[in-house]
């Protein structure tokens, strides 16, 4: 038996780091891999490309979760509503809040962009144009939501489309009573079971975190942020007050409940948004924060947290209307009330149909900039410009998007009456 004991003896280090590891809390180790990450980048320089594959590997995993959960847990959260007329009051509270926070983006944005003043004195000469995707007209994307084939838009990851058939599978459900339980039976469980499997896709999140990090700081750097930074101070102090100030706003007057658990208990979901750019990637972790750590029923957070991947871009907006403001400085032109006006109008209209992937609303300027007299070459001098440092400010942006979400769904929750305060206010357990 002695002969034997050197081997454990080996192995007992790896068990007590394990132990440790597995001890530490979820979003502490989050906070390491996004901490680490950073000095490996400063450390190994354009050497950190060789990680990007761990954090790729990563957002392959959450993203492969979207569709499927999208579909299971918005048809089972609105066949779970005991009253179909409430699908309807928590659907268009949820959309005047998120309008309403992109209007507030936007204005935030554009007041910045005057104050601040990011595109005074910048020269676009030797700017490489950056080709503009065409623009799809509001019909064509309100045509689009509703799918020719509901298995193509699963596989194609067409979220408006995959949440459009499940709100009507959910509301037939709901109708359809007792001959329609074994299938809400089978919905409910798959929710539980991909919720599941969130949580052990979340267990390498720090690695992913690490390795994302790594990759944008060793690539781009400081360089990226002085290299534009007036605008980089704009979108961050943009995002701080949108996230910190309005977001407070909205869970302290409208939801009626403190602030700090809130945005003690989010982390897990502001690091992945953070570290992922995307609004998608971060759509599985943050169902799974707004009931684990915020009480927010599952009826509530399946119906306003998939609504909220595209429709819902409070960063976006505020990227767009301080990008407006920055073209304006750039190329003369002077803005009046009625500019001003327009333009936090036509952003948050535009924001709707955003993109939830990185850099998306660059490509979202044309329709805006045309409202203020700029034309398509003008705005392609414009992204040319901004897309070689956009990756840093983009990360900054989706913060945001990712508060606003889970903002609104504990607004909604509590006006609906669907919010555990308990389990609002306890720390979560890990």
């Amino acid at each position: 038996m002695s002969s034997h004991a050197p081997s454990a003896d080996l192995f007992r280090p790896a068990l007590l780091a394990a132990r440790l590891w597995f001890a530490t809390p979820l979003w502490r180790r989050i906070l390491m891999g996004l901490a680490l990450g950073a000095i490996a980048g400063v450390v190994l320089g354009e050497r950190a490309q060789d990680l990007k594959w761990i954090g790729d590997l990563f957002v392959r995993l959450i993203r492969m979760l979207v569709t499927p959960l999208v579909f299971v847990t918005v048809a089972a959260g609105v066949s779970a509503m005991s009253d179909p007329a409430r699908l309807g009051s928590a659907g268009l509270k949820t959309m005047l809040l998120y309008f309403g926070l992109m209007l507030s983006g936007a204005a935030i944005g554009l007041g910045l962009g005057a104050l601040i003043q990011p595109g005074a004195g910048v020269d676009l000469d030797g700017v490489v144009p950056a080709p503009l995707s065409s623009e799809q007209d509001l019909t064509t994307t309100l045509t689009n939501i509703v799918p020719l084939n509901p298995i193509a838009a699963m596989a194609e990851g067409d979220v408006l489309a995959v949440i459009f058939f499940a709100l009507l599978i959910g509301a037939a459900l709901l109708v359809t009573g007792e001959e329609g339980r074994p299938l809400r039976r089978v919905l409910e469980s798959g929710s539980a079971v991909l919720l599941r499997v969130v949580q052990f896709v979340m267990e390498l999140a720090p690695f992913g975190v690490f390795a994302l990090i790594a990759w944008v700081v060793g690539t781009s750097g400081p360089s990226a942020f002085v290299s534009v930074l007036r605008l980089s101070c704009c979108v961050l102090l943009g995002a701080a007050i949108q996230t910190f100030i309005v977001h407070a706003a909205v869970l302290r007057m409208i939801a009626r409940v403190p602030v700090l658990p809130f945005y003690r208990d989010i982390v897990d979901a502001v690091a992945v948004a953070f570290s992922t750019s995307s609004s998608a990637a971060t759509l599985p972790v943050a169902l799974r924060v707004a009931q684990r750590n915020l009480g927010v029923s599952p009826a509530i957070a399946s119906t306003v947290l998939p609504l909220g991947v595209t429709l819902s871009m409070d960063g976006t907006a505020l990227y767009v209307g301080l990008l407006a403001a920055f073209s304006a400085q750039v190329f003369g032109v002077a803005l009046g009330p009625a500019d001003y006006l327009a333009i936090v109008a036509v952003t948050a209209l535009v924001a709707l149909g955003a993109a939830p992937v990185p850099s998306a609303s660059l490509f979202l300027l044309a329709a805006v900039l045309s409202v203020i007299g700029l034309g398509p070459e003008q705005t392609a001098l414009i992204v040319g410009f901004i897309l070689p440092f956009d990756r840093p400010l983009d990360m900054i942006r989706t913060v945001p998007n990712c508060t606003s979400d889970l903002a609104v769904a504990v607004a909604v929750a509590r006006m609906e009456g669907e919010l555990d305060l308990a389990t609002y206010k306890e720390r979560p357990l890990e």
